[in-house]
């Protein structure tokens, strides 16, 4: 039986009792049902549809105040740099302890060691007051009277300078070149001296004899009239006995008797060298720039005079003349006007020093024997290397383009004359260069040759310029350092005798040099003018060593008589020590260094080539 009722949603509940029976069957099939679905595991999707979303685990989180970073992460991260840190420190205490082995820096080389010792030299020469760290224990203050006790002099303050020699006598003009060459090789190669731990050394070098320069004229004038040329004098012509300074053996220190003062009012040789001295010393000291711009008005007021009052400062058989006797003046003039130009940048200086007249009279356009050969009287082989540079590294073009040329082909030539294939100058069997053609006292024009040789092939090098020719052959650069580290290795020692000629460098070295205060000891004795004879004549060795000293040099067949009477082979001189120390240098350390190449044109304006004047019109 069917019964009827109303369904809920609009259509009719129908009730079939038939069905009913099999409900019980249903629910126990879907009972079956179910625990077999629960019998394996549901995954997540499937818990969620039987038990709606579940409870998630909660990350944790650290607050660093600008940002929050999960704590996992930043667990990990403070972990790996604690670790990293401790790693570090191992390392660093391992490196720490454990002991390392330092590589030892290479010996100084010859030419640096034989530098140390060739500066002192001037140490020992200082005259006046000394410093107390001279560090000469057997000299002391000398010559303390120096202009006061000559009456006809005007300079009454000539205390201080250098002796010359052997002697006592302090001569401005060799003097003053020996300034010169030191202040040049400290403008080329002051990296050089830094390195060697000279620099400081050869600059108070240099301002203790120009300081003495500055007193020998009125350095505060602009326009003066004499020069102290000469303080002491030698002359033992005609059999005189007046004490002086060749005809007594005294220290320096006991010296008693009068040392006149020889004045020049007409003498451009030894003025215009002095303006040199001054100038390039004035570039030393460009960062003094008082005592640099003091150097600079002295050398023009010098230079001034020179011009204004020609005349040779040794003429008229003056007691200069006898040991330093002056050829010519116009060498000066080329060779300080170039200093001033390069000290002051006036245009004028150069102009002057770059007139072909002027180069005439020097003898820049003729030969002869010595021609090339730089040395206290003749400065024109320097002036050349000099007024070179100028053309290598600035190049100045219209109007000094045409004479710089010359200059610099000339220098070239003098070159060509320094190497052995080439028959200007004669050599001893042992390989010496005669620049003085077998004269005595070689040495210091091998010196100075080897210092240009060497300068000019780092000039070649600074200018990117692999060498220069010699007529239709092309010679490297490296041979004329080779020809300069020769002649400095004879004066080293590799000669036939095997012997350095300087003093105190090696084990075989003069021990009779021709100077009174090195050959007379310091015993608190005071030996009058012909008392320290007996130690100018005995055959034992100087009690005092002369660091440094190069002395005269061998004769033409490599011969050398160790005899401190015989001068012309033991006696050193400022000129030629001032020639081996510039020289010593530009061949010490590593040859990379090179020269200052911007130094020496800091006073020079930057240059505008004048255009040329145009051709003369064209006529038919």
């Amino acid at each position: 039986m069917s019964m009827y009722g109303r369904d809920p949603w609009g259509g009719p509940l129908e009730i079939n009792t038939a069905d009913s029976a099999t409900d019980d069957d249903r629910s126990r099939n879907l009972q079956d049902l179910d625990r077999a679905a629960l019998s394996r595991p549901l995954d997540e999707t499937q818990q969620s549809w039987l038990l709606g979303p579940g409870e998630q685990k909660k990350k944790k989180y650290v607050d660093l105040g600008c940002i929050i970073v999960s704590r996992k992460i930043f667990v990990w991260t403070v972990g790996t740099l604690l670790l990293s840190g401790f790693l570090a420190g191992f390392i660093t205490l391992i490196v720490k302890t454990v002991p390392r082995h330092h590589h030892a820096k290479p010996p100084p080389d010859n030419y640096t060691l034989a530098l140390h010792k060739a500066l002192m030299f001037f140490n020992a020469q200082r005259s006046g007051k000394l410093p107390k760290h001279n560090n000469v224990s057997w000299r002391g203050n000398s010559c303390l009277q120096d202009g006061k006790s000559d009456p006809s002099t005007l300079m009454k303050n000539l205390v201080g300078g250098y002796y010359d020699a052997g002697d006592a006598i302090k001569f401005n003009f060799p003097a003053s070149f020996a300034m010169t060459m030191l202040s040049w090789s400290v403008i080329e190669y002051s990296a050089k001296y830094e390195v060697a731990g000279e620099l400081n050394h050869i600059k108070e070098i240099i301002k203790w004899g120009t300081d003495y320069l500055l007193k020998t004229f009125n350095n505060s004038a602009d326009t003066i009239d004499r020069i102290a040329a000469q303080v002491g004098i030698g002359d033992t012509s005609g059999g005189s006995t007046t004490p002086n300074d060749h005809y007594c053996w005294m220290r320096p220190e006991d010296i008693d008797y009068p040392r006149p003062v020889f004045e020049c009012h007409s003498c451009s040789d030894l003025a215009a060298e002095m303006a040199a001295a001054l100038a390039s010393a004035s570039i030393v000291f460009k960062d003094n720039k008082a005592y640099s711009q003091k150097l600079v008005h002295g050398a023009r007021t010098l230079f001034k005079f020179a011009r204004d009052q020609r005349g040779r400062y040794s003429a008229g058989g003056s007691d200069p003349a006898l040991f330093y006797n002056s050829s010519s003046y116009w060498d000066e003039f080329v060779w300080g006007g170039a200093w001033l130009y390069y000290a002051t940048g006036n245009s004028s200086y150069l102009q002057l020093a770059t007139n072909p007249k002027l180069a005439k009279h020097a003898g820049a356009f003729w030969g002869g024997p010595d021609y090339g050969v730089l040395s206290w009287d003749n400065k024109l082989a320097g002036a050349q290397v000099l007024l070179s540079r100028l053309r290598l590294f600035l190049s100045p073009g219209y109007p000094y383009e045409e004479i710089l040329r010359t200059f610099h082909n000339q220098t070239s030539i003098v070159m060509c004359s320094f190497l052995p294939i080439f028959t200007s100058f004669n050599r001893t069997k042992g390989g010496l260069i005669e620049l003085n053609h077998g004269r005595p006292q070689p040495l210091q024009y091998v010196v100075n040759a080897a210092f240009l040789a060497a300068l000019y092939s780092d000039y070649l090098d600074a200018a990117d310029t692999p060498g220069w020719y010699c007529g239709p052959n092309f010679y490297s650069t490296d041979v004329l350092r080779e020809f300069a580290k020769t002649q400095i290795d004879y004066i080293l020692g590799k000669n036939p005798r095997k012997m350095s000629y300087i003093v105190g460098f090696g084990n075989h070295y003069p021990k009779h040099v021709h100077h009174r205060g090195a050959s007379i000891p310091k015993n608190k004795i005071k030996y009058n003018c012909k008392g320290g004879r007996k130690w100018r004549d005995t055959s034992k060795p100087n009690p005092h060593t002369l660091v440094g000293a190069m002395v005269a040099g061998p004769d033409k067949h490599d011969g050398f008589h160790d005899v401190r009477t015989n001068y012309n082979y033991t006696e050193p001189t400022l000129a030629g020590n001032a020639g081996l120390v510039a020289a010593l240098v530009a061949l010490s350390g590593d040859k990379s260094t090179g020269i200052d190449k911007n130094t020496i044109f800091s006073a020079v304006p930057p240059m505008f080539p004048i255009p040329p004047p145009p051709p003369a019109p064209w006529k038919p």
